[in-house]
């Protein structure tokens, strides 16, 4: 299961990483897409902190929890049989890693970069494709953590064991 993971994650990076290119090469000019009147549109922005540009003058931190969360993850997803925790821990590993990069990679300068957002919510706020991953991500270990579903099926028992509602 763990090469399933690494497989939803580079799918993520990738396609996260295509994404960012096409909005700085389209986007780039102050251009803004409304694909639902103001309710989901595409700008491009430059976020040098976490979720809502909370921490802006603290970009190096938010780089070193990304490579934390994506060693934790990477050491976890190991050790998984699940299927859907594979899954979910491929769509967290990917969105960790992507903003890694961006934290390193890009300008203003390495552990310093500004991660690129352009997936605009009705001005609520902007994000990205790996900001999507990561919420489906955690949003499905949480399922699974409520439905008591192991990281790892006990021997004699199928792989994708899932509690009864009784």
């Amino acid at each position: 299961m763990f090469r399933a993971a690494l497989l939803i994650a580079a799918v993520v990076l990738a396609t996260d990483q295509a994404t960012k290119y096409w909005a700085e090469s389209a986007l780039s000019d102050g251009q803004v897409i409304s694909l639902i009147g103001d309710v989901l549109r595409l700008r491009l922005v430059y976020n040098p902190g976490a979720a809502f540009s909370i921490g802006s003058a603290y970009t190096w931190i938010f780089a070193v929890f990304a490579a934390a969360a994506v060693v934790a993850v990477t050491v976890v997803a190991r050790r998984v049989t699940s299927r859907a925790w594979a899954v979910a821990l491929g769509l967290v590993l990917g969105g960790a890693a992507t903003h890694l990069l961006d934290r390193l990679f890009r300008e203003p300068g390495f552990a310093r970069g500004h991660v690129v957002d352009f997936i605009d919510y009705a001005g609520f706020f902007v994000g990205n494709v790996a900001d999507i991953a990561l919420v489906l991500g955690v949003g499905v270990v949480m399922l699974l953590n409520l439905r008591g579903v192991p990281l790892r099926a006990r021997a004699g028992e199928p792989r994708e064991q899932v509690p009864s509602d009784s």
